[in-house]
């Protein structure tokens, strides 16, 4: 029986690896065994740093509210609370886009919390 060589398949292998790392520095991107270890780096941090960028997102939402809500004399967590307290349901994220973008939508939003407390 003849052998079959598996040339194609590892060409193939080795090509669809070396496209995926285009952009990596140094030989990382010309050496297919240096190229697969870069790859499989690149996807971990990829999906780790997926997570993270939830946590820094939201971490950033809280200290731009947080800002705003002293400019008007209440603190974060006060305000939170007083949110609870009179039924306003506003997410973060929204409160602050209102803080940095409409301040004075937010500043009544302030200014209800203040009334409910």
């Amino acid at each position: 029986m003849a052998r079959i060589k598996g040339g194609i398949t590892t060409r193939r292998r080795h090509k669809a690896v070396l496209n995926a790392v285009k952009g990596h520095r140094g030989s990382r991107n010309r050496r297919y065994r240096v190229a697969r270890e870069s790859l499989t780096h690149a996807l971990a941090y990829a999906t780790a740093h997926r997570r993270l960028k939830k946590r820094q997102n939201r971490s950033l939402q809280i200290i731009r509210i947080n800002a705003a809500a002293r400019i008007n004399g209440i603190s974060y967590s006060s305000l939170i609370n007083g949110m609870k307290i009179t039924g306003i349901e506003l997410n973060r994220k929204s409160l602050s886009d209102l803080a940095v973008f409409e301040p004075d939508a937010f500043s009544e939003v302030v200014s209800l919390v203040k009334k409910g407390i």
